[in-house]
């Protein structure tokens, strides 16, 4: 029985505080939906008030080659420009990479 690789990317986004309450309605009903329809998955997302921040983690079913042929497709089309007709800039500095899974289950006992 073979396992499908999954290729991750972290996405961090430094946002605009005065547009922090407006960003996640927007992010989850309009740059969302046209993620998952070019193959995306999101398998983590969450938002840090203090810091103004807003980190997902994107992913494909696939290697590498694979994700970015979907970033392509994703980035290139107009559902995606669509989704930012008319948005305020929102994000101040995003910082993106590749990320892989480490193993928690092999964390020390901290019991006596």
């Amino acid at each position: 029985m073979s396992t499908v690789r999954r290729t991750r990317q972290l996405r961090r986004y430094e946002l605009v505080p005065d547009y922090m309450d407006q960003f996640v309605p927007w992010w989850r009903t309009s740059l969302l939906p046209v993620r998952l329809r070019y193959g995306f998955h999101v398998d983590v997302a969450v938002l840090s008030r203090d810091t103004f921040e807003f980190m997902w983690i994107v992913s494909v079913d696939g290697d590498a080659t694979r994700f970015e042929e979907c970033e392509r497709a994703y980035a290139a089309s107009p559902e995606r420009a669509a989704a930012f007709t008319g948005s305020p800039e929102f994000v101040v500095r995003q910082h993106i990479s590749f990320v892989e899974d480490v193993d928690v289950a092999a964390q020390p006992s901290t019991r006596p």
